[in-house]
């Protein structure tokens, strides 16, 4: 699950059993919200004027992984983050961050995050310390991933084709027809021979 303190009171209420692991998409993501775009807002701000330019449009840039952006997306990072040490922290740590769900055991994992904490502490960037003093006290269900090592992506997918399901079709006053939609969308596809 995602780091939302109902859904987790919730399961702790009515599955006390259950362990709950976290999601790394809804982690980093919510790394991406809290410490890059903050930082990266701060900096613009102060940014000098002739280095304005640099900032301008990169929020982009700055949440995607790096092996999904574009040649000139690549270099107008590597601009940005060679002009300001901050966001260069930051965007740093967010890529180690993602190495955590790799860890098998929970040993490893929890001595990885000790280093992974102990430098978001030092950098003195505060969005960057708030978000480490947050995920350390969630780390039982980050470690809880190197036993479960699941993630809702799949779920996620199914989640968005329902709803575009919906939004096509500007909603369904007919729930059992909504399901049989749902349903239809997701069929096995029947491959049949052109012969």
């Amino acid at each position: 699950m995602d780091m939302c303190d109902p859904y987790e009171a919730a399961v702790r209420n009515y599955c006390p059993q259950a362990e709950i692991v976290y999601d790394p998409f809804h982690i980093i993501s919510s790394y991406g919200r809290e410490v890059v775009d903050k930082v990266r807002v701060t900096e613009t701000k102060e940014a000098q004027e002739k280095y304005k330019g640099v900032y301008k449009g990169t929020r982009y840039i700055l949440l995607s992984n790096s092996e999904n952006l574009k040649d000139w997306q690549q270099e107008r990072l590597s601009e940005l983050l060679a002009i300001n040490k901050r966001l260069f922290t930051v965007y740093l740590l967010k890529d180690d961050l993602k190495l955590l769900w790799q860890y098998r055991s929970p040993y490893h994992a929890e001595r990885f995050f000790r280093g992974w904490y102990r430098r978001a502490i030092y950098s003195k960037i505060e969005p960057l310390k708030k978000f480490a003093r947050m995920f350390k006290r969630r780390l039982p269900g980050i470690l809880a991933h190197c036993r479960y090592p699941i993630r809702t992506s799949v779920l996620e997918g199914i989640n968005n084709k329902i709803k575009v399901i919906k939004r096509v079709a500007y909603g369904y006053r007919d729930e059992e027809y909504f399901f049989l939609k749902i349903r239809g969308a997701f069929r096995p596809a029947t491959h049949t021979s052109g012969r």
